[in-house]
């Protein structure tokens, strides 16, 4: 085990700063890794006249396409919108009913309300975070009976009685894709579409198949934390030559093939991404094997060390993952050990640290609108009260992650 009685952090860091770890944290949370082939790329485009809806765009979707192996990829400004997209596509309407996770960030759900549908939760595996697909099976057969026992499924208000169920949203959490087999099989008995959210996801496998491709629409996402980035911007994976035609008329103000300029034949929004974004894509997309090895190594020089660190659980992989793809590095601590004090004490020592997540069904709105109370889901709710991320990239170095190591030790031990 990993005890340290001295803090050699401050004598090699902080002191030397003299600045506040809010200021100058030792390791980063995060941080891209763009070489300059990404700068390069970013630039050729800002010496053209075409800043948006041009080649770069076309590019970024097939490399997309290519790597999943999707009949379609459309690229969009973020991955709130190419959910927000697929829920369209979806025809899910107001009142309809969603079978998804609390254990996510808010936008799984957010996208739902957004079309003033309802997310019905189920709780979590407690290894992987992700929706428990046995209690998917139980909650849709249980609501498409719609007898006495769908009532327990029901948030304790804002749902209309006998209202159906329409779809499934699972989340691959943290990089891990959801055990989907058994949740395809629920959504082909009760006819139900499914919607991947792989936002945290690109390059996972579960049992040798792309995360995103296994339901009816997946969606990647590319914020500066993920494995690769846009700055801001995600891809929406379909097969369905309609939906495509859909969702890419929606994403361009409802403006559909043959519609003139200023015709818009559907509701719709400006969720393009621009060309400099796309450009992005696309070069990380060329190091994406990379990308993904270097995070691996990253996560494993992690385990090596936190492994020994009484008190502290390192991320579990499941057999069906055959490719993990490090999204964030979420420990669990202890039951009998505050987790906020351990946040608090890391970030005195200049280390930053995220709780990784706060149920979605405690989110103050989420409250107010349905009713939710602790204790609802409990395996949600001890995850939330235990989950850390603490910093994490490709460029991380050993000599960090040593840093970060020997921090938790350090903390642990004198909690």
């Amino acid at each position: 085990m990993i005890y340290v009685t001295k803090s050699v952090l401050d004598e090699r860091f902080l002191l030397k700063k003299k600045a506040s770890p809010d200021t100058f944290p030792l390791v980063p949370m995060s941080a891209p890794d763009l070489t300059d082939i990404e700068r390069e790329v970013v630039q050729a485009v800002l010496s053209t006249p075409l800043l948006s809806m041009g080649p770069e765009t076309t590019a970024f979707e097939e490399a997309i396409r290519n790597f999943t192996g999707s009949r379609h990829a459309i690229a969009v400004s973020s991955g709130t919108a190419g959910l927000h997209l697929c829920v369209r596509a979806a025809d899910i309407e107001d009142g309809d009913l969603v079978i998804t996770t609390p254990f996510s960030f808010v936008a799984s759900s957010n996208v739902l309300l957004f079309e003033r549908a309802v997310p019905i939760f189920v709780d979590v595996d407690p290894l992987t975070g992700n929706i428990a697909p046995l209690q998917v099976h139980q909650a849709a057969r249980d609501l498409a009976e719609g007898n006495s026992a769908s009532k327990k499924w029901l948030p304790r208000k804002g749902v209309s009685e006998g209202a159906p169920l329409k779809a499934l949203l699972p989340v691959d959490v943290f990089g891990q894709p959801a055990d989907m087999d058994p949740i395809r099989a629920t959504a082909r008995q009760f006819d139900l579409t499914i919607i991947e959210d792989s936002c945290e996801a690109l390059g996972a496998e579960y049992k040798n198949r792309p995360a995103g491709t296994l339901g009816d629409y997946g969606v990647f996402a590319f914020y500066p934390n993920k494995q690769i980035t846009t700055g801001e911007g995600a891809i929406i994976v379909t097969d369905d030559d309609d939906d495509d035609a859909m969702m890419r008329a929606l994403l361009n103000q409802g403006r559909s093939p043959g519609d003139t300029w200023l015709q818009h034949t559907y509701l719709g929004y400006n969720y393009r991404i621009d060309e400099m974004s796309a450009a992005l894509g696309r070069a990380q997309m060329s190091r994406l094997d990379e990308l993904l090895t270097k995070r691996e190594q990253v996560a494993g020089w992690y385990q090596e060390r936190l492994d020994e660190i009484a008190g502290v659980e390192t991320p579990a992989i499941v057999p069906s993952t055959t490719r993990m793809s490090w999204f964030v590095y979420v420990i669990r601590i202890a039951p009998e050990i505050n987790r906020n004090r351990v946040a608090v004490a890391l970030k005195e020592r200049g280390i930053p640290n995220r709780p990784y997540f706060i149920p979605i069904h405690l989110q103050p709105y989420m409250v107010e609108r349905f009713g939710y109370q602790e204790g609802d889901f409990p395996i949600t709710e001890d995850l939330g009260r235990r989950g850390l991320a603490i910093p994490f990239s490709g460029v991380m170095t050993e000599e960090q992650v040593e840093i970060v190591s020997e921090a938790i030790g350090e903390v642990i031990a004198a909690i």
